[in-house]
């Protein structure tokens, strides 16, 4: 399952994959959102282009150096309360994929430092809502996982199953489960094997099989 990852553990997995003038920009990037938050705006976006966008093994659920950069580059921002909450929605709002699934990324991050508390369930019931796997997954990181309610959980991990994102790339699976999404699970199974498609190997683990 996908676990909790701290501020230290992403600054470190990027420091491993960065160029020196990877580096040198980002450096010089966090500075000046330290001092200047409007700037997010416009480095936010360059920090692909700038440090890198492949795969790095650490932390894991599919962090790209791009998404660990950008996670930097939000807990710099000297801002709380709603200019904070304005300045993340705008990012997200605003973005591409690539900077949304960032957005969505570092929220399961900076939330307990920065004390985000509900304040981002509306990007995750956004990404929820689109059939990009990058940003459903993302949304259902641990910062999901602390917030969604349970209904927006359930149908989360619902649409998980119908896009075949795997079920070990959810955030707090086996705590959250319950009777009501056993069953929807358990719909969702009879109901492929009613249409002779495949199930995921993964549902098994939460839905007697059919077999036992």
């Amino acid at each position: 399952m996908t676990v909790e990852t701290t501020m230290d553990e992403v600054t470190a997995a990027l420091a491993r994959h960065l160029t020196d003038d990877g580096a040198a920009w980002l450096a010089a990037a966090r500075a000046r959102v330290s001092g200047e938050p409007a700037a997010i705006e416009v480095l936010f976006p360059a920090a692909g282009r700038h440090c890198g966008r492949g795969r790095i093994e650490e932390p894991a659920g599919g962090w790209t150096v791009d998404d660990a950069a950008r996670t930097v580059l939000i807990a710099e921002l000297p801002l709380t309360g709603p200019a904070l909450t304005e300045t993340i929605e705008g990012l997200y709002r605003y973005g591409d994929a690539g900077e949304k699934r960032g957005v969505l990324r570092a929220l399961s991050v900076v939330d307990p430092v920065m004390k985000l508390g509900e304040s981002g369930v509306p990007l995750l019931r956004d990404a929820l809502r689109t059939n990009d796997t990058r940003l459903i997954a993302a949304a259902l990181g641990p910062y999901g996982a602390r917030h969604l309610d349970a209904a927006a959980y359930r149908q989360g991990v619902l649409k998980c199953l119908f896009t075949g994102i795997p079920l070990a790339d959810i955030a707090g699976l086996d705590r959250r489960v319950d009777d009501e999404l056993v069953r929807m699970m358990s719909d969702f199974a009879q109901e492929r094997i009613a249409a002779g498609r495949v199930v995921p190997d993964d549902v098994w683990r939460f839905v007697p099989s059919p077999e036992a």
